[in-house]
């Protein structure tokens, strides 16, 4: 597992140089003008929880890797009503109808955003437990570049305004890079693959990434439009 964790690493390198990265360490724009990708991700972000509940979690397994995976979902399925909070912070809480709500999330210029949600539930169905973990730690590290820079970006925001976003903020990002999680990646760096094993992780990793990518593409595609 170790090699393969190196290649999350390389995969995420080239991740944080996309366009949306780009795009919010620009400093010519204000702190909530770089955040407003942040309710086109509405689906995928609420949808999360979802993965980790009815997907990713499989409380009847006796795989000790499944297992893992289940303690992790337990972390991971409640950041929504943290977004929430930020949106209806920042401003986005707007007054609007039920169907004009449901045409935006279902509309072509979101479907990259909902596509990623149904491709990584597709993508599990036939994991094993090991598989499930390496898929998750091609997710957390994409988390990790976007809270690293949205982070910066809500400290700007409370310090001009007071404002505490906790979704995009040190909050969040405490939780995804802590000293836990960087203690259970020094556990599954001991992990020995099978051949079989790791080519399908190398190749399930790869398309993690992908879809993420085609997802940041649509997000700032609609800052951009707006």
């Amino acid at each position: 597992m170790k090699l393969l964790l190196a290649h999350v690493m390389r995969k995420k390198q080239d991740f944080s140089q996309l366009p949306l990265f780009q795009f919010l360490r620009d400093s010519r724009r204000t702190a909530k003008e770089r955040l407003a990708f942040m309710p086109h991700t509405a689906f995928f972000i609420m949808a999360f929880s979802d993965l980790n509940k009815f997907i990713l979690r499989n409380e009847t397994s006796a795989d000790i890797y499944q297992k893992k995976v289940n303690d992790h979902t337990y972390e991971d399925d409640h950041h929504w009503r943290w977004f929430l909070e930020d949106l209806d912070k920042l401003g986005y809480n707007q007054t609007t109808t039920t169907v004009e709500c449901l045409r935006a999330l279902w509309s072509d210029e979101t479907q990259a955003n909902r596509m990623l949600m149904y491709r990584l539930s597709a993508l599990v169905s036939e994991m094993s437990g090991i598989e499930r973990l390496a898929m998750i730690e091609a997710i957390e590290e994409t988390g990790n570049v976007v809270f690293g820079l949205t982070t910066p970006l809500a400290n700007m925001i409370r310090h001009e305004t007071g404002t505490d976003l906790r979704y995009c903020g040190e909050f969040h990002l405490a939780l995804e890079s802590g000293h836990a999680q960087r203690q259970e990646h020094a556990e599954l760096a001991k992990i020995e693959l099978t051949n079989d094993v790791r080519e399908r992780c190398y190749s399930n990793v790869n398309k993690v990434f992908a879809w993420f990518e085609a997802w940041t593409h649509e997000a700032l595609a609609h800052v951009q439009r707006t």
